[in-house]
């Protein structure tokens, strides 16, 4: 399939992997860049050293194009440097205003992402020199920076801009693609779906709630802020939405179990019970 994207890019199907903090690493990136999409890791949170050797990493997997994600909430500059210096291919950004990276990213030989939520930011960015506008519609799982729905988003985003548009939010299989390609989008990011992929770092509880999971088995807010607060995000309602919500929805610092610490990462570090955090391998 030949659309705008693929012909950018030198990609065989325009699908791009939504970088998953948490659960895309080096093995997801390039098991979807060697099945001929855009495998995209999130980096925003590695030390520069981290990020180099990721992308080190990658390459060795696979000989496509691939790219990193860096979330603009921080200074991402080291970051970005370090990933050009690796020749990273692409770098996607997301979040707040991109344009002080976009000239870095370009000049450094990258294919440059940003992610938008609105027509407006998207000609904002897209008049900086972004190559690709991401249109992140309500429905993405994640972080969610906008309120539009990706119907609704898409083709004034692509009304907007002159550079290839990925519909991202709510797209899991074919038909998605046809419907953001009939939209007018030359691409779509596609999440949820690969962490049914083997190469997904998450645990296997996660994976087997996802699978079983029904379109009204998510809850979007500001519930799970630490680590990032005031930052709305789509997650699978577990027990501590619902008891969140049955104790009256109170706010932070009044909310039920919040000295809890249900989980730990791999390192030890413990994950407080409304961390913004994903399910990793046990």
């Amino acid at each position: 399939m030949r659309t705008r994207l693929t012909e950018l890019l030198g990609i065989d199907v325009p699908v791009v992997l939504a970088p998953m903090g948490g659960a895309v690493g080096p093995e997801l990136t390039a098991a979807v860049s060697n099945a001929g999409g855009l495998g995209i890791v999130p980096l925003s949170w590695s030390s520069p050293k981290e990020v180099g050797a990721r992308v080190a990493e990658i390459k060795s997997l696979t000989d496509r194009p691939f790219g990193i994600n860096l979330i603009r909430e921080w200074d991402q500059r080291e970051r970005l440097a370090a990933a050009l210096d690796a020749n990273v291919p692409v770098v996607s950004l997301f979040w707040g205003d991109a344009t002080a990276l976009i000239d870095e990213a370009r000049t450094g030989g990258a294919i440059t992402f940003v992610t938008v939520a609105s027509a407006e930011e998207a000609a904002r960015a897209a008049g900086s020199g972004a190559d690709v506008i991401v249109a992140q519609g309500w429905e993405a799982g994640g972080h969610v920076r906008g309120a539009v729905t990706t119907l609704a988003l898409v083709p004034r985003v692509v009304d907007a801009v002159s550079v290839p548009v990925v519909a991202a939010g709510g797209i899991a299989d074919g038909r998605g693609l046809a419907a953001a390609l009939a939209l007018g989008a030359a691409g779509a990011c596609v999440g949820t779906r690969f962490l049914a992929a083997q190469e997904a770092s998450i645990h296997e509880d996660y994976r087997q709630r996802l699978l079983a999971a029904v379109e009204t088995d998510t809850y979007y807010g500001t519930l799970f802020d630490g680590g990032w607060p005031d930052a709305p995000h789509r997650a699978l309602r577990n027990s501590t939405v619902e008891t969140w919500e049955a104790s009256g929805m109170p706010e932070p610092g009044s909310r039920p179990g919040e000295d809890d610490t249900p989980a730990f990462r791999e390192d030890g570090t413990p994950i407080s019970r409304y961390a913004s955090s994903t399910p990793a391998w046990a």
